[in-house]
């Protein structure tokens, strides 16, 4: 069985809707509704641990009830990056193995979760084939540095899936070195464990700018009307 971290922590600048952006409706649902009800839906996940921005757990609380959400949901205060609301929701994963999602991808299907839980292997993420050319740069003088191999480069996506005791290990590892990632399957590879990919989806998008809200909002069968 699975514990799914679902990080929801954001407060959402970018998207400047003067609120959480989790709270944003999308095609007629809050984004974070898209997730929960995806992983509700997994009988694999068994314990949802979802954080929270300071002054929103009553609103959160409220919307897991409105949505009648059946999995155990526990809620954890989100940190001051997403690297540390990780590593404090972890201790609070009662299964040994664990997923993690972001409420920030709302396209996020039940059969990605079921595809991950399947999986033989204890870590792997979500990514896909970056189908545009990358170089390495330097941004305070404006040169470009070289050339990388796009072939051998993948956009790393969520959700992911890890052996919890890898998990901690990888942030322990992070917390003594004095290391920040902003994802858990390069932390882990970073960090000496095995981890892999297998192909996502280029719908699942992750919702940071109005932009992207528009495309949710058309992807999810609401039009233009977001």
């Amino acid at each position: 069985m699975y514990s799914l971290m679902l990080l929801n922590g954001g407060i959402g600048n970018r998207v400047a809707a003067g609120r959480p952006k989790q709270f944003i409706e999308v095609a007629g649902r809050p984004i974070i509704v898209y997730s929960l009800v995806a992983a509700d839906a997994v009988p694999e996940i068994d314990q949802i641990v979802l954080n929270y921005p300071e002054g929103f757990r009553e609103e959160i609380e409220r919307l897991v009830d409105d949505y009648a959400i059946q999995t155990p949901v526990t809620y954890v205060k989100a940190g001051a990056s997403r690297h540390e609301s990780v590593a404090a929701m972890l201790p609070e994963c009662c299964n040994d193995r664990v997923l993690v999602h972001e409420s920030a991808r709302p396209l996020v299907g039940t059969a990605d979760f079921k595809l991950l839980v399947a999986d033989p292997r204890e870590n792997v993420s979500l990514m896909l084939p970056i189908p545009f050319t990358v170089a390495p740069v330097d941004p305070e003088t404006a040169l470009v540095a070289g050339s990388l191999e796009r072939d051998r480069l993948r956009n790393v996506q969520l959700p992911q899936k890890f052996l919890k005791a890898d998990l901690a290990d990888a942030h322990e590892q992070a917390r003594d070195k004095q290391l920040v990632f902003t994802e858990d399957a390069t932390l882990c590879a970073v960090t000496g464990h095995d981890v892999y990919f297998i192909d996502g989806q280029d719908t699942n998008i992750k919702v940071t700018t109005p932009t992207d809200v528009k495309l949710a909002g058309f992807l999810l069968g609401g039009g233009d009307d977001v």
